[in-house]
């Protein structure tokens, strides 16, 4: 076993037992909200469906205005530093008041100006997931850092994949629709390896939820998890390590005694997946997922969260806001500092704990 790796084991054996959520002031909103970025622990962005971006500059705890564009849904972020990030449109023809047809936008200012995105192909009706990942690549004999963005989506469909390989200078449209209904996330974990979490139907009568991974960049997909009840779809998807995941499992099933929830989980990179016992309560509703360590993590959910140090094994309740759907972990020195998106958002700070 590596240090680095033993470092880490330590660390994650110290870490305090589900520290509290501090709720952060941010404008009220009627609903939930979305998605949450930082590119480190002090710059942050996140977005609404009343069409308006917020940015902090000193970790959440205050948050300013800096675009607002009436008729859009802001349904995902994603930002390659302080300056370039991206937008994801919701679209039009799923939530009332949306009347914005473009799918995606990008900014180089911070948030402040955002201008649409050329998206080659046939129409992408809209977006609900960005993944923003940074790899090293060696260029004429040195180090050098790539950026690769892929944005897909959408809730109810139909399913599209944006994907720039050059941090979003050029995009390729990838049709996900032989495969899946919708995309509600997307991860990649290098330029070739990937999955998106899907819906088998748009028909949520009809739907299983469902998980397909790529090895060749998008060009072939196969089924890696396909749930075995209707009115199911996935959410949203968590890697703590490159093999170790979970995705939140979403039942809309109308009968109250089908009341168990599950969350997804892999071990081997997603190869394979298990369902984890979540909690038994027909009134929960799975949305954002975020761990820190394989071990310790949460899931936002209607009408409050739950909490894990065992892997999912067992769940406690936690205190995290309600219906949160974005759950974003940070590594912060030989912590984590986590931020949850949902009607409201509060930041978790995990230290490790003092040693004897």
């Amino acid at each position: 076993m590596t240090s680095l790796l033993l470092a880490a084991v330590a660390i994650a054996a110290a870490l305090p037992v589900f520290p509290a959520w501090t709720k952060l002031v941010t404008a009220p909103y009627r609903g939930k909200q979305d998605d949450v970025h930082f590119v480190d622990a002090r710059h942050g962005w996140y977005g609404n469906g009343a069409g308006k971006i917020f940015r902090t500059t000193d970790g959440g705890t205050t948050w300013t205005q800096v675009a607002e564009k009436p008729g859009t849904f802001v349904r995902a972020v994603g930002f390659i530093d302080t300056t370039t990030g991206f937008a994801g449109n919701i679209g039009t023809e799923y939530f009332p008041g949306v009347t914005d047809t473009i799918p995606l936008y990008r900014t180089d200012d911070g948030g402040v100006t955002w201008t649409p995105v050329p998206v080659p192909g046939p129409p992408v009706k809209g977006l609900c997931a960005i993944d923003v990942l940074h790899v090293m690549e060696i260029e004429a004999g040195h180090p050098a850092q790539r950026t690769i963005v892929h944005a897909a989506g959408r809730v109810g469909g139909p399913a599209w994949l944006l994907r720039s390989l050059d941090g979003g200078r050029t995009w390729a449209t990838i049709d996900m629709n032989p495969h899946c209904a919708m995309i509600l996330d997307v991860k990649f974990f290098d330029a070739m390896n990937g999955l998106v979490c899907a819906a088998s139907d748009a028909a949520v009568e009809r739907s299983h939820a469902l998980i397909l991974m790529t090895n060749d960049g998008g060009r072939t997909w196969v089924r890696r998890y396909e749930s075995t009840r209707p009115y199911e779809l996935t959410w949203k998807a968590s890697f703590p390590t490159r093999s170790t995941g979970y995705v939140t499992v979403q039942s809309y099933d109308p009968d109250s005694t089908k009341a168990a929830r599950f969350v997804a989980k892999t071990i081997d990179g997603g190869t394979t997946w298990t369902e984890q016992p979540l909690v038994a309560n027909h009134k929960v509703r799975e949305f954002g997922v975020g761990f820190a360590t394989p071990d310790t993590g949460w899931v936002g959910a209607a009408p409050h969260g739950f909490a894990t140090t065992d892997g999912g094994r067992t769940w406690t309740r936690a205190d995290m806001g309600n219906a949160v759907n974005k759950i974003r972990v940070l590594r912060d020195g030989n912590g984590w500092i986590a931020w949850a998106l949902g009607v409201e958002m509060h930041r978790l700070e995990l230290r490790p704990a003092p040693q004897p």
